[in-house]
């Protein structure tokens, strides 16, 4: 099953650590630790293999992809010797971006986008193409009319208003040029009902949202731990220190909260109450492409006894989302070869705020996943939205 990876954001850390990832795996130059489909449990013939991916993208940025890919091996990100080993294959990556579309109205833009999504499946001869969005967290979206209904919306974005944030509009362009969607961060995307139905009305699979590689991993197992023990959280407090491009884009204040409020909700959503305490997100330059994130968790037990539990989490978050961007871009076509629409809960497991989660258990999104994928390998079709 040939598969294309259109990336929005293509000139980014994740996008080129996954594309870096992508090629080195398919030339059989390292070994796919991070990727959770490599797994016994989800392994199969119904995912696309890393041999039949093909790799595109949009960016508003034009460092070339191999000037991206000598940085992050500088900064210790990847390894220099696949940067030098695939230095050809990234060139052929680099003739399938372009430039993101700018100009025009909302509507010409997104016009634009179907094209070059059209005529990467054509050229390349693809079964699919999967759009994977892993640009800069937008803030939350201003809340408008049209966002209600696809006809609305339709006409709206013909006229001279920004009726959409880029998200959004690359998941509204997506959907018209027959491609699923994932958004890999917190911004809006496709959590807008117009473009929900305009989905299901194309017979298109989404997922989404916000990539769970650190932080809020551990704590969508540490608080079901507490609630399952019974154990009363009284504070969760934490402090999130990055560097590089995505620390830059959340000193922007209404950016910062949207991701704030992706990472907390895990929070009362898994312990059925919000304890004391925030997240705090500080750009860190000298840090680069690594996070540091402290927690600290006051608790109470039998007879109102106080403690306490801290825990550190120090990673480099392109190296850790990057497998995730092509796990999930696997299942997304798989699912949609398997004549699924709308949203996939199934894929909760991989997000922070995830679409229709019935949990926030890392055991049991888990548990969801592995099933789905084994329907998957069955053969199983379930083309009705969830």
């Amino acid at each position: 099953m040939r598969t294309g990876i259109w990336l929005m954001g293509a000139r980014g850390s994740v996008a080129t650590t996954s594309i870096v990832g992508a090629l080195a795996l398919r030339a059989g130059l390292t070994g796919p630790t991070g990727c959770v489909t490599e797994l016994p449990e989800l392994r199969g013939p119904a995912l696309p293999a890393f041999t039949d991916l093909v790799l595109g993208g949009h960016d508003v940025a034009a460092t070339p992809l191999i000037k991206r890919a000598e940085t992050l091996a500088a900064a210790g990100v990847l390894p220099g010797r696949l940067v030098d080993a695939l230095a050809g294959e990234l060139a052929e990556v680099e003739r399938a971006l372009r430039p993101a579309p700018t100009g025009g109205t909302q509507a010409e833009r997104a016009a634009a986008v179907g094209r070059d999504l059209t005529d990467f499946r054509d050229r390349h001869g693809l079964d699919r193409v999967v759009v994977v969005n892993v640009s800069a967290t937008e803030p939350a979206a201003v809340p408008h009319p049209a966002h209600l209904d696809p006809a609305a919306l339709r006409t709206a974005l013909a006229g001279p208003d920004e009726v959409l944030p880029p998200s959004s509009l690359y998941a509204y362009a997506a959907f018209t040029a027959g491609c699923p969607y994932v958004d890999f961060t917190p911004s809006t995307g496709a959590r807008l009902p117009a473009l929900a139905a305009l989905a299901v009305e194309h017979g298109l699979p989404y997922a989404g949202h916000d990539g769970k590689t650190g932080e809020t991993l551990v704590k969508s197992v540490l608080a079901p731990m507490f609630a399952m023990r019974h154990l009363a959280v009284r504070s969760w407090s934490g402090v999130n220190l990055l560097g590089g491009g995505d620390g830059a884009n959340l000193a922007d204040p209404a950016a910062n909260a949207a991701k704030v409020a992706s990472k907390q909700r895990v929070l009362g959503e898994t312990l059925g109450y919000v304890p004391q305490g925030d997240t705090r997100i500080d750009h860190v330059e000298e840090l680069g492409d690594f996070k540091t994130a402290w927690d600290l968790i006051t608790f109470a037990g039998f007879l109102g006894t106080g403690m306490r539990m801290e825990f550190t989490w120090h990673g480099c978050d392109s190296a850790l989302a990057a497998p995730l961007v092509l796990d999930l871009a696997r299942l997304t076509a798989a699912a949609h070869a398997a004549g699924r629409r709308g949203p996939l809960p199934e894929l909760a497991f991989f997000f922070k705020d995830p679409l229709d989660a019935p949990t926030h258990s890392l055991a049991e999104q888990w548990a969801l996943l592995r099933d789905f994928v084994a329907g998957l390998h069955r053969g199983g079709v379930d083309d009705q939205p969830r």
